[in-house]
């Protein structure tokens, strides 16, 4: 099974399209109890999605290949070691499991100062111990990637990849990536939902794009498909992405997601892909 579960709804209120708010536990339980039945094998979390990782510890994970993210290394970190040690310990002890499958970067770039040239032996003599069996990056963009490639080789990249953000591919990294046996996960493929949205849910706030928006409304009248069935069919169809990270507030939800993802879609409209920020990163939403 390609879809990997995320998690960062178990942990806080997440998503611009979130109408629900945390998930309860009970329901996270259901939830992951469920991917399991579909074949889902892969958890997304972090140390930085709050209750997240205590939440998968109380439902227990074993026998799940779940990935987490070491945060931001504060600049006042005296013991670069002690640190990221302490904080893969907490997040094996939230995670009630002896080992994880892998350990993501928040910040690689912070690979790149003077004082943390440490750092990525630390994290390869980690693995080397068997705490867990990949190590690697999350980024927001490919252009994070050109200088860390060319010093360090990761066993996984998880980066953002959709139908309107196609700088993975175009850029020229997914190719490079899978041809170095790299493994890709992506994730924001919904974009948190907004490209879930009907025209009238859709926050005022994005309507600057609404050339963007008239197509891809138009394409999906025209092809008869529904937003769920193009997003994922675009991902999933994807042969050098590995894992396709899809985040749920319900057994609904995942539902509609598992019917979804059979969907075969041969043509995608290429002139909705964009490069502008200020819509493909989340993040810079709140400054929109």
């Amino acid at each position: 099974m390609k879809l990997a579960l995320g998690t960062v709804q178990f942990g806080v209120p997440y998503g611009v399209a979130n109408s629900i708010g945390q998930v309860l536990e009970s329901d996270a339980l259901s939830i992951v109890n469920h991917a399991k039945s579909l074949g889902i094998d892969t958890l997304d979390t972090a140390i930085a999605y709050g209750e997240s990782e205590q939440c998968l510890g109380s439902i227990g994970v074993k026998g799940w290949n779940v990935i987490t993210k070491l945060p931001e290394i504060p600049h006042d970190c005296a013991n670069l070691s002690e640190w990221v040690r302490g904080s893969l310990n907490g997040s094996l002890a939230r995670l009630n499991v002896e080992k994880i499958s892998g350990l993501l970067l928040h910040r690689p770039s912070q690979l790149l100062e003077p004082d943390k040239t440490d750092l990525w032996p630390l994290l390869q003599q980690i693995k080397d111990e068997g705490l867990v069996e990949k190590i690697g990056f999350s980024i927001y963009s490919p252009e994070e990637l050109p200088m860390l490639w060319a010093l360090y080789m990761p066993d996984l990249v998880q980066a953002p990849y959709s139908i309107f953000d196609r700088s993975l591919a175009e850029s020229g990294w997914l190719d490079k990536m899978s041809d170095a046996g790299v493994e890709v996960h992506v994730r924001s493929i919904f974009l948190q939902g907004l490209l879930l949205m009907n025209k009238a849910d859709r926050p005022k706030k994005f309507e600057r794009w609404g050339f963007l928006w008239q197509i891809w409304d138009r394409w999906l009248v025209d092809n008869n498909v529904s937003a769920l069935e193009a997003l994922l069919s675009f991902a999933l169809s994807e042969p050098r992405i590995s894992r396709v990270v899809v985040g749920v507030d319900s057994l609904t939800q995942l539902n509609e997601i598992s019917e979804s993802s059979v969907s075969h879609i041969c043509k995608f409209p290429s002139n909705l892909s964009s490069q502008d920020q200020n819509l493909i990163n989340p993040s810079k939403w709140h400054s929109l």
